[in-house]
């Protein structure tokens, strides 16, 4: 017969303790108080009450529709009315809104881009007034959604696109085949609207 292998028991063992880990026990049990530099609080924003997971409680028709420059500008090369194609493609009454960064933007292009200029000063479009300062259109727009979730972005940037995606319960609209399309707005608001 063969012989039975002796193995050690688990809890026989002892565990060794190094002596750097018995420093630093005796370092905290001696100074409590001491605070630890490396250790940051963690800064996580709050969650806003009009949202309920992604799903935004804030937008409600009539929908308000943050304009990108180059919104309007494939909205002219498509050959599509912004007010009318907005409301065909939410089924409900749109306010087009455009703040002044974008209006600075629109006026920086010059002679090429006046039409777009002249639809932007159309009276049925609102005009924001920004108190900030610098004429960046993106970060106006990124900043604006973020302090209030109750406007839809449209935009064809791909760079504000993916900027304003990381900001939850926020629409984007774009041109996509002639006509515009939305993405993140849940079919419960959306009716029949084509979606990305």
């Amino acid at each position: 017969m063969g012989r039975a292998k002796k193995a050690q028991k688990f809890a026989v063992v002892k565990k060794m303790i190094s002596h750097k880990a018995l420093k630093n026990y005796k370092e905290e049990v001696l100074n409590p108080n001491k605070k630890d530099l490396t250790e940051l609080p963690r800064n996580v924003p709050s969650v806003p009450a009009g949202l309920f997971f992604s799903y935004n409680a804030q937008l409600v028709p009539p929908y308000r529709v943050l304009v990108d420059t180059n919104f309007i500008n494939f909205s002219i090369q498509n050959k599509l009315d912004l007010v009318k194609g907005m409301r065909d493609c939410l089924y409900a009454n749109c306010t087009p809104c455009i703040t002044d960064c974008v209006m600075a933007e629109l006026e920086k292009l010059g002679q090429k881009y006046r039409v777009a200029l002249r639809i932007a000063k159309d009276p049925r479009f609102e005009r924001l007034p920004c108190v900030h300062k610098g004429t960046y259109a993106d970060d106006c727009l990124v900043n604006r959604v973020t302090e209030h979730k109750c406007f839809m972005v449209a935009t064809c940037d791909r760079d504000l696109k993916r900027r304003i995606r990381k900001i939850p319960g926020v629409p984007i609209m774009f041109v996509s085949q002639r006509k515009y399309s939305i993405e993140r707005l849940p079919e419960a608001t959306l009716g029949g609207a084509p979606r990305y």
